[in-house]
């Protein structure tokens, strides 16, 4: 292989996807650059400039004139730090999330639509060949916070969800395999049937295109009320604030849409979780024993008041299950 293949690789690729046709208007009205700045901001709802400037490599000077072009069109908006008052945190504001959801849906038509030009039996082998090129050009190194993205589920993932809960518990915890049950309902009713402005799905991708965690956020019986389900890190994935970010999206979420509590139910054996609900301002209202998945359990039902921990999170940041 030469330096030419990778370059002549490189053009092919760039026109295939269209990232330079505007005439489309895929991007419009912003430009490549600016649409990624946007997706990463919806993808890490609590984003500070410095680690947005490392994460996409730019210039200080060109991405302070793409926020405060942002900020002008009321998309983003800034503000002290949580780590660090002498930085600033950008957030969607909910024309932000708009135009950021927009952006998603073109990408998606355009990619379903150049998926559809590829025969099925060939996709497999297109899919290998992608997972190779991110395997081989990072290094096989292992993956860091800021590989991590969170994005929305793709066609597969909601299965994915169900047998990873499944296989993760059973190994950590001996659950049998009524969770496994229990978990397929929860992702049978939201793929049948859920409203996509009150309800979403988080999954955690890394840089070789791997998902190593994932999160719901479905309406709650009661009024106003969301529910965070299905909290889960892959093993060898933890310590790099996953969990932290998926919990932090689906309270962004919930409160962005108008949602006055978010609640959820977890057992005591899942301590790495609750310490995460606990740095997130939720607080435990009941606890009960039960017996279910094959185990003695403590079932716990945390609530987290999204109007108070609003002004309570201006300066703190805060797995499990179902």
């Amino acid at each position: 292989m030469t330096v030419q293949d990778i370059r002549s690789f490189n053009r092919f690729y760039t026109n295939v996807i269209g990232a330079l046709d505007y005439g489309r208007h895929l991007y419009a009205p912003y430009t490549l650059t600016e649409s990624r700045v946007l997706y990463e901001l919806a993808h890490a709802p609590r984003t500070d400039a410095a680690d947005l400037r490392a994460a996409l490599s730019l210039d200080a000077g060109y991405l302070s004139r793409i926020l405060n072009k942002f900020e002008q069109d009321g998309l983003v908006e800034r503000t002290p730090s949580d780590k660090d008052p002498r930085r600033r945190r950008i957030t969607l504001t909910s024309r932000g999330r708009d135009a950021a959801g927009l952006l998603e849906e073109r990408a998606r038509e355009t990619v379903a639509a150049l998926l559809d030009t590829v025969a099925p039996v060939d996709r497999p082998r297109l899919a290998e060949a992608m997972r190779t090129i991110r395997s081989v050009l990072g290094g096989g190194r292992a993956p860091e916070a800021q590989d991590v993205v969170l994005r929305d589920p793709a066609p597969g993932d909601l299965g994915w969800i169900v047998q990873r809960n499944a296989a993760v518990y059973a190994a950590e915890y001996g659950w049998n395999a009524d969770y496994e049950g229990l978990v397929a309902r929860i992702v049978a009713d939201f793929g049948e049937d859920h409203d996509p402005h009150l309800e979403r799905v988080w999954i955690a991708e890394t840089g070789d295109g791997r998902p190593v965690g994932c999160v719901m956020c479905v309406r709650d019986e009661a009024p106003a009320t969301a529910r965070l389900r299905l909290l889960l890190v892959e093993p060898d994935a933890r310590g790099l604030g996953i969990g932290d970010r998926l919990v932090e999206a689906c309270i962004g979420f919930a409160r962005g849409v108008g949602y006055r509590e978010l609640v959820l139910w977890t057992n005591d054996v899942l301590t790495t979780a609750r310490r995460i609900y606990q740095r997130h301002g939720f607080v435990l209202v009941a606890e009960k024993p039960h017996r279910s998945f094959g185990k003695d359990l403590v079932g716990q039902d945390w609530r987290l008041d999204l109007h108070a921990a609003s002004e309570r999170l201006r300066g703190a940041v805060p797995g499990s299950h179902e």
